[in-house]
């Protein structure tokens, strides 16, 4: 017998006492278990509901279309944006255009490395880019969204401590469950040939990929946006602008 789970999310117009526990009555006659809920942002409401039988949603989704007190506005399989809205009680802010982009604050470094352990815990070929300011926790924020998902981590190139340009990798770091941190300003500007190789070799390798200054590094590279799977930007404040001007003596972002 195979469980399925599904996001079910809906706004409350009137919030009366007791509105919570009809709706779980209903669930409960219908045999859907609610394994998490939480508040996600201003009135309204996420929950995870797990099912055997997906006709029992479609039935839900029906009756609680007949409720005055709310409006379901999702019920769907659930996305991993859904999955941290549950936990952190607010939605990742996303770009309207490129819906690949999502957007962070300082603030919410916590949210940010566990979008990126969720991220990293999955196997095959995924690209990530990193866009922020120096000093904003970029590489910080990739480390512990690493330890999250339970994987190792390699720098292939990184301003971190110093100045790294890998030129070759041990069998072992070329695992393809690694996770692999690439400085797209190092590697395209403070490289040599040997690790222009090397770069296009893990590139292509199956297994996660994380570009600090993506922008920089398809400027100065022969890859183009839709090499990424996801675009994160990481700023002080809301309204901060990314703007990365390269010294001559770059040191790192």
């Amino acid at each position: 017998m195979t469980m399925n789970q599904w996001y079910m999310e809906y706004r409350i117009h009137k919030n009366r006492p007791g509105l919570l526990g009809d709706l779980a009555s209903i669930m409960g006659m219908l045999e859907i278990n609610i394994i998490t809920i939480n508040g996600v942002e201003d009135r309204t409401r996420g929950l995870l509901l797990q099912t055997d039988d997906d006709e029992k949603i479609e039935i839900l989704g029906k009756m609680l279309r007949k409720v005055d007190n709310i409006t379901v506005t999702a019920l769907r399989a659930p996305k991993l944006v859904d999955v941290l809205a549950i936990r952190h009680g607010r939605y990742i802010e996303r770009d309207s255009d490129d819906r690949k982009t999502f957007r962070f604050t300082r603030d919410e470094l916590g949210l940010l490395v566990d979008f990126l352990g969720e991220i990293f815990k999955k196997d095959g070929n995924q690209v990530v880019g990193l866009r922020g300011m120096p000093r904003v926790g970029k590489t910080e924020s990739i480390i512990a969204g690493s330890v999250c998902a339970n994987k190792r981590w390699t720098f292939v190139s990184s301003t971190l401590l110093r100045q790294t340009v890998r030129s070759q990798l041990s069998e072992d770091e070329m695992n393809p469950h690694n996770l692999f941190i690439i400085d797209g300003i190092v590697s395209t500007i403070r490289s040599n040939e040997k690790h222009h190789s090397l770069l296009q070799e893990i590139m292509s390798a199956p297994s996660t990929k994380v570009i600090e200054h993506p922008d920089i590094f398809v400027r100065e590279s022969e890859y183009d946006y839709s090499t990424f799977d996801y675009i994160i930007e990481l700023r002080n404040t809301p309204d901060e602008e990314i703007v990365i001007d390269i010294p001559s003596s770059y040191d790192g972002y």
